[in-house]
């Protein structure tokens, strides 16, 4: 069993995936939000340590493993951050780094928004590693082509320090988009094949995953909301709530006649579903109001769409665990690519 440390760990979905291939185990997590190491704690036996990684590299003996995996903070990276100025999450990378060398790990996999590739710390990143005696491979995929119901596109980073001859540090497609004929794989999952088969109506406040339905509710939205809702017909947005209703269209909308078409957005049955980010349960930030029920998303769904299974159990509030499952890797993904770098270890 190859072992594992887990860094920025977050509630898990990248160790998730790897545990499904059932050839890792990981051997210690780190990640300073206490909601979701307690998440880790729930569904994996591997020590957890809740601090800043800089806080813990202080003091801890960094574990001797054979793969190092994570995502350090993505916020610093993201397009939507672009014009904030410099982020200090962005050097979080070199105490990821850092962890790598002192693990003696023989490969890592780092992941992160495709704007990562396009840094300068990326491109530090990748000479200090080159350096270390790492072959570094780089690309971004699309969760979508490995089985999640849901497009979302991230950077994966592979270093191996001696990688087998013809071997291919990322995984082939499982799945395909519909539009391509005959690519021989099966069609991408879709939000139907995701949640058509849970009610219809959230069923309770239970968050402690240990039902089938654990998660499954939502927001007490307002009348006016609620009427809102209402305007937006299948695969519809907030231009046709401008359109139908313009007397209970906020004002900032009405200013704005133009822009992003997933705000206040229905998914699609037959699509995969948007991005899930962390505030899936307010229409406003996006395409996240269920495909005919008036309402957003609820937890649990929010949840499969991003392929966690209904056993996986969340700690913390609704806001807490909210940010648990938007900012996870998808598990489909990591199992995808953890069969992938088993292959050549």
């Amino acid at each position: 069993m190859l072992q594992t440390l887990d860094l920025f760990c977050g509630a898990g979905g990248l160790s998730l995936g790897f545990h499904q291939t059932g050839k890792f185990k990981t051997v210690l997590a780190v990640d300073n939000d206490l909601s979701a190491t307690k998440t880790f704690s729930k569904n994996f036996s591997a020590k957890v340590a809740c601090e800043n990684i800089e806080t813990w590299l202080e003091k801890a003996r960094v574990p001797t493993v054979d793969v190092v995996i994570g995502g350090p903070p993505c916020q610093g990276f993201s397009s939507l951050n672009r014009m904030n100025g410099y982020d200090n999450r962005r050097s979080l990378w070199v105490h990821f780094f850092e962890c790598i060398l002192a693990s003696h790990a023989s490969a890592f996999l780092m992941e992160n928004v495709p704007q990562l590739l396009k840094s300068q710390e990326f491109q530090e990143f990748r000479e200090l590693a080159e350096n270390a005696g790492f072959s570094v491979f780089f690309s971004v995929l699309d969760a979508a082509n490995f089985g999640t119901p849901q497009r979302r596109k991230r950077a994966i980073v592979i270093g191996h320090r001696t990688p087998p001859s013809n071997w291919s540090a990322f995984p082939l497609p499982t799945h395909s988009s519909p539009e391509i004929l005959d690519s021989g794989l099966p069609n991408w999952l879709t939000v139907e094949d995701a949640i058509s088969d849970l009610p219809r109506n959230p069923v309770g406040t239970d968050i402690d995953g240990q039902t089938k339905l654990g998660l499954h509710f939502g927001r007490t939205p307002r009348e006016i909301s609620k009427r809102r809702y209402r305007m937006v017909p299948p695969g519809g947005n907030r231009f046709d709530l401008m359109k139908n209703a313009p007397e209970i269209t906020p004002d900032c909308w009405l200013r704005r006649p133009t822009g992003r078409t997933d705000v206040f957005g229905r998914l699609w049955w037959k699509k995969p579903s948007v991005t899930i980010r962390t505030e899936f349960f307010k229409p406003e930030k996006g395409r996240y109001l269920h495909p005919e029920e008036h309402r957003a998303i609820t937890h649990r769904e929010a949840a499969r769409l991003m392929g966690f299974p209904d056993d996986f159990r969340f700690e913390g509030s609704k806001t807490q665990v909210a940010q648990q499952i938007g900012n996870a890797v998808p598990p489909p993904l990591a199992h995808a690519l953890g069969l992938q770098l088993a292959s050549g270890l």
